[in-house]
């Protein structure tokens, strides 16, 4: 063997063993089925040694896959051991964190779950950044911080994930607009077809309503905006419709300067609010603390 097995192939194999089934370890993975079936492959050829039995009925552990399951738990508890270990060595001061998050969970959720985790934990020192969905995996992918918070309908590749909680995308209109007394819900065609102010792409809203329309694509924006309040506040000045999130335009719905629109119930604008991180799949201290918190 020319290198050390890769660890996070061999967290991927014993999750096949556990689950039973390539797909369903690939899920509790949170890795897609390609690139699990890809992953295997390379480790089966970096091992020298047949891991899975494919057919079309699905694939299985061979007897030499168990027993590298078997060999695999106790040094991926290791790595653990080791990652959890270099924390404690760095966070020996107190603990710090690095946090990011995308802009519906900075603006109305982080807030509330960093004043809990600071009356819980007051030695630990926060730092906070706030980007698209997008912007917040490319953080946490390289390094530049701990832990994000991000709109996500699946688990992002290259991540660990936990739901915390879920959230609502709703549509609305400036009091002024057709739509404001309507009396009949809005059809997936319809407001595919409507040019809406929208976020830019790489934002968890815009990928949850792209999602939610699909297979009807939607038409070329009225405006593009980089934030939850430039669109609210586009949209209350009579720019066009927009769907965002329930939390950011509660607000402005209560005051009447934007009206809630119902749409068919075909269109699914419910969406999980996700913790991502990379490393170990077990969260330290006061990462796993921040999640508790935003679990509850």
């Amino acid at each position: 063997m020319s290198s050390w097995p890769d660890l996070v192939a061999l967290e991927l194999l014993v999750a096949v063993a556990d689950q039973g089934s390539l797909s369903a370890g690939a899920r509790a993975a949170g890795v897609a089925q390609p690139n699990a079936s890809r992953s295997i492959a390379r480790l089966e050829r970096q091992l020298g040694l047949p891991l899975l039995v494919r057919s079309t009925r699905g694939s299985t552990m061979t007897t030499q896959g168990l027993l590298v399951v078997e060999w695999a738990r106790p040094l991926l508890q290791a790595a653990t051991t080791l990652a959890e270990g270099a924390r404690t060595l760095r966070a020996a001061d107190g603990g710090s964190l690095t946090v990011a998050a995308s802009q519906t969970v900075a603006e109305h959720l982080l807030p509330r779950w960093l004043s809990a985790l600071r009356a819980a934990r007051p030695e630990v020192t926060v730092a906070a950044h706030v980007h698209n969905s997008a912007g917040v995996v490319a953080d946490v992918r390289e390094g530049r911080a701990d832990l994000g918070f991000v709109e996500a309908p699946a688990a992002p590749r290259g991540t660990h994930s936990v739901v915390v909680t879920g959230d609502e995308l709703v549509l609305v209109v400036d009091p002024a607009h057709p739509w404001a007394g309507r009396r009949t819900r809005v059809l997936p065609a319809e407001l595919a077809g409507t040019p809406l102010v929208t976020r830019e792409p790489g934002s968890g809203t815009r990928v949850a309503l792209e999602e939610a329309l699909a297979p009807e694509l939607m038409a070329r924006p009225a405006l593009e905006l980089p934030s939850n309040a430039a669109v609210r506040v586009s949209a209350a000045a009579g720019s066009g419709p927009a769907v965002l999130s329930r939390l950011a335009v509660a607000d402005a719905v209560a005051a009447g300067s934007l009206v809630v629109v119902e749409v068919a119930t075909s269109i699914d604008l419910r969406r999980p609010l996700r913790a991502v991180w990379t490393g170990p799949r077990q969260l330290s201290s006061p990462a796993a603390d921040l999640v508790r918190i935003a679990g509850r």
